[in-house]
């Protein structure tokens, strides 16, 4: 999704951004997400982010593992920045809106504020690459993601659209099946922190083999 604004360094983002905790929610750079959002602190939250100019989500994970629920449970230290690219209202009072994945950040400090919505001091020092559109592209085995959804989809009898996927580019690739990848958070956050698109690739290929792996263990008829 095309943005008006153009990110180039961590420099050009703001130091503190409103957080969206979402569970098993995975947001990775030029990544698109589709969000409904209805509870007044977030809708709140939207009106905020456009009326300040940034546009500007941060979506994390809550660690619910330490309990807390989730708008109280301690937050993991990564997350994605998203631009609102899309937004129309549903007439119900709701926002259906689409982010579009801009860089990876770490919470310095959460903040005490007067919203409801949470907010953080964040730094994307460390995701600096994340600016930068295909990088490692190269180094990607793209014959083993490829394989991995191929025994995915034939063990789940799930059909895809080879055309686009072949398509796509290998960062695309890899951050669209990441994203839509059915696994648990801790899984989610592990593909969220690799380091970059070559180790992402791999974790994914990991887990998507180890998945498999279990479901044979469980009965299901083996791939061929």
């Amino acid at each position: 999704m095309p943005m008006n604004a153009d990110y180039r360094g961590p420099i050009e983002l703001p130091g503190t951004i409103p957080l969206f905790p979402l569970p098993g929610a995975l947001l990775l750079p030029r990544g698109q997400m589709p969000l409904n959002i209805f509870e007044p602190r977030y809708l709140a939250m939207i009106d905020d982010a456009f009326r300040d100019g940034h546009r500007l989500i941060g979506m994390i994970q809550p660690d619910v593992s330490h309990g807390g629920g989730v708008e109280k449970a301690p937050l993991f230290k990564i997350g994605c920045v998203g631009r609102i690219t899309q937004l129309a209202e549903s007439g119900d009072g709701r926002y259906i809106l689409e982010l579009t994945g801009v860089a990876r950040f770490q919470v310095e400090e959460e903040l005490v504020v007067n919203t409801e919505y949470r907010q953080a001091k964040v730094t994307f020092a460390p995701f600096a690459d994340d600016f930068i559109a295909r990088k490692g592209e190269d180094e990607v085995d793209r014959r083993a993601v490829l394989q991995a959804l191929t025994d995915f989809m034939s063990a789940n009898d799930l059909k895809a659209d080879w055309d686009d996927i072949e398509k796509a580019p290998n960062e695309a690739l890899v951050n669209a099946l990441s994203m839509m990848s059915p696994y648990g958070a801790p899984e989610k956050q592990a593909l969220l922190e690799a380091k970059d698109l070559k180790t992402r690739a791999e974790l994914l290929v990991a887990i998507t083999e180890i998945e498999l792996a279990k479901k044979n263990i469980e009965g299901e008829p083996q791939l061929q």
